[in-house]
């Protein structure tokens, strides 16, 4: 039984490819062990940016018929969409190797640092990007182990969604979407927000308590947000936004354009970016790292440079007067947000959604409806294409224009194109001058290119 990551030197990862999984396979290359793996995504004669990247890292890549696996494979990783079923898995039990998830490994990695985890239905990798670089500029070399690439890490020519640093601090992503949240019993937790995302409201504050009990020092939480500060434990170190019971609360916060000017305890913040939201995960960052000995002056300094991660409101560029932006936004609150995010950039948004999944489209229906209605200004639009089926043995008794339609029912501007790549040409006509195209969705790994294809031919 692998109990340290001290147990193991030779480690393989059955699905590398995954945001999650290859985050992790990195970091370990980083500190030294042998790290292999493969992907269903890995094709003969095929090239593969991801793969590429992984090796260039000195990961070995193979393809998904168990041929990287042997006597010398000392641990096996399988992220929560791996069955026991799949081949490589059977041949890992038959050689006697252990087989762990992804989050009890990230679990022992946090054990061998002093970690922040930072947590909450949205917001999570932004907000770890942030506290990153700001502790970057502090000259305390941290390492990062997210759920999205930092622009910053990519501009290296690498996944971008982790990094080996020479100090004492890991930043990680905690997870409530698979419960492996409450394995981790960091030095600093954060609790972002609570909105129904995956679980109902009551199973996510059990979850998110015991993550709080199980953090060993500071617990650092937003008032803004409804839910999550019922577990505040101390308001002292707590961040919000225009909050009176909060130390770090934004006041004084304009977007004009892309850029967002604020202050946290009356220090200057500018910062390019868009929302409200991204001014709160700014505050979220800047709690921990003053709370850990950093000036706010640096904090801000940092911050002013802070250059974003991959597909958070990544601005694809602008043509015939018309801003294309992409995002990962794929529940309700992050597509409301999303688009109260872009409307002080145009006087419209013409906003596509493609929802990820039978079961969570089904289980949060009632909440897209209301969450993205109540955004939509009266010139505001929003375009759905079918939901994204990922494979499995899921039951679909359920169309994204049954959202549409119940969207349309209170009164707001909805369209529903079954197929996305017919987008473009319904969409066009609605495309005015001083319009934000935002392109919303998440987890399926083709939307990078539909958004970069669909800007190029705009």
């Amino acid at each position: 039984m692998v109990k340290d990551i001290s147990d193991f030197q030779n480690v393989f990862f059955i699905g590398v490819a995954g945001v999650g999984m290859s985050a992790i396979a990195q970091y370990l290359k980083g500190i030294g062990k042998n790290v292999s793996g493969s992907d269903r995504y890995f094709h003969p004669n095929e090239i593969n940016k991801t793969k590429e990247q992984l090796e260039a890292e000195g990961i070995k890549c193979f393809l998904q018929d168990g041929s990287g696996i042997d006597e010398s494979t000392e641990l096996v990783v399988v992220s929560t969409a791996i069955e026991d079923t799949v081949y490589e898995v059977q041949k890992a039990r038959e050689y006697n190797i252990p087989v762990i998830k992804r989050s009890e490994l990230l679990s022992l990695i946090a054990k061998s640092k002093k970690t922040i985890a930072v947590a909450g239905t949205s917001g999570k990798s932004t907000t770890s990007a942030m506290l990153f670089q700001i502790l970057a500029d502090a000259g305390l070399d941290p390492s990062i182990i997210t759920g999205a690439g930092l622009t910053r890490i990519i501009k290296e020519g690498k996944i971008g969604n982790a990094a080996v640093g020479k100090g004492k601090w890991l930043i990680i992503e905690a997870d409530e979407s698979d419960g492996s949240v409450v394995q981790y019993e960091p030095e600093i937790g954060v609790l972002l927000n609570i909105d129904k995302d995956h679980q109902e409201i009551n199973e996510l504050i059990e979850i998110f308590t015991i993550f709080k009990n199980n953090t060993q020092g500071l617990f650092i939480v937003n008032q803004s947000n409804t839910l999550a500060k019922t577990l505040s434990e101390n308001s002292e170190i707590d961040f919000g936004f225009e909050v009176e019971n909060a130390k770090y609360t934004v006041t004084d916060f304009k977007q004009n354009g892309f850029e967002l000017s604020f202050r946290i305890l009356g220090q200057p913040f500018l910062m390019n970016s868009v929302g409200r939201h991204s001014a709160e995960n700014a505050a979220a960052a800047v709690a921990v790292a003053n709370q850990i000995g950093i000036d706010m002056k640096i904090c801000a300094d940092s911050l002013e440079h802070y250059e974003g991660i991959y597909r958070r409101h990544q601005i694809l560029g602008q043509k015939n007067g018309v801003w294309v932006i992409d995002d990962y936004a794929h529940n309700p609150a992050k597509c409301a947000a999303s688009i109260k995010a872009c409307q002080p950039l145009a006087e419209k948004v013409v906003a596509w959604f493609q929802p990820h999944g039978y079961k969570p489209t089904r289980f949060l229906r009632q909440d897209f409806v209301d969450e993205i209605s109540d955004a939509l200004r009266p010139q505001d639009e929003i375009w759905m294409s079918e939901i994204f089926y990922a494979g499995g043995t899921a039951v679909k008794d359920i169309s994204a224009n049954d959202l549409i339609e119940d969207i349309t029912a209170k009164g707001k501007n909805a369209y529903f194109v079954e197929h996305r790549e017919e987008l473009l040409d319904k969409i066009r006509p609605h495309l005015d001058e001083n319009t934000v195209l935002l392109l919303m969705g998440a987890r399926d790994p083709s939307l990078e290119e539909f958004s970069k294809n669909l800007y190029q031919k705009l």
